[in-house]
């Protein structure tokens, strides 16, 4: 059954193709994901001209329209942001800024635009932090209208001071491993109740 899609907003400051540690463990929620009936892509925002802005679309060769059609076109959203100096980083931050457009944006029933889609947040990192840059997108993402599933987060972090990335690592710990099964089994199981029935109308 692959009755849903899914696409990873991956927001490494790491242009492609060069390895990319968020890029792998957003890769790895996808993969959970596609055993759960879904069919994935992902993006590097950093490889497109995504303009500083709140507005749809800010003109003048701004990419940021077609990242949203692709959120637009997705059941589930995963955003994928590195740590630095203990928040998300600023790629992450530009993504939210530019969703706040989609506050004033609504459907045929008056909804905002974005409720009915499922949100998960996977974030690394070799310094502490993660439990306050999950929160961070979070609540900028739920703020917009995306609904996340219960333990919807996965996260790797490494030994503070230290040059280990999560790209670097010969094997997957097993509570990463695990977290990232929960967060994807949850968040397709809540794709789908919201596809059935979406929050009711203005």
């Amino acid at each position: 059954m692959t009755d849903l899609s899914a696409v990873a907003i991956v927001c490494s400051l790491t242009p492609s193709p060069e390895p990319s540690s968020s890029e792998l463990l957003a890769r790895h929620v996808l993969d959970e994901l596609e055993k759960h009936g879904a069919t994935t892509a992902s993006l590097r925002v950093v490889d497109h001209e995504v303009k500083p802005g709140v507005k749809v679309d800010m003109g003048d060769g701004d990419e940021w329209p077609a990242i949203r059609a692709r959120i637009l076109a997705a059941d589930i959203v995963v955003l994928a942001t590195p740590i630095w100096m203990g928040h998300p980083c600023s790629v992450a931050q530009r993504v939210l800024e530019r969703l706040d457009a989609d506050l004033s944006e609504t459907d045929d029933q008056g909804r905002p635009i974005m409720f009915g889609k499922v949100a998960a947040v996977a974030v690394v990192g070799n310094e502490d932090g993660a439990h306050k840059v999950i929160a961070d997108m979070m609540q900028g993402m739920n703020d917009v209208g995306f609904t996340f599933p219960a333990q919807g987060s996965t996260y790797w972090v490494g030994e503070a001071m230290h040059t280990v990335d999560y790209k670097d690592l010969d094997t997957i710990p097993e509570v990463v491993a695990a977290a990232t099964a929960v967060l994807s089994r949850n968040a397709a199981h809540l794709a789908r109740v919201l596809r059935n029935e979406n929050y009711p109308p203005a």
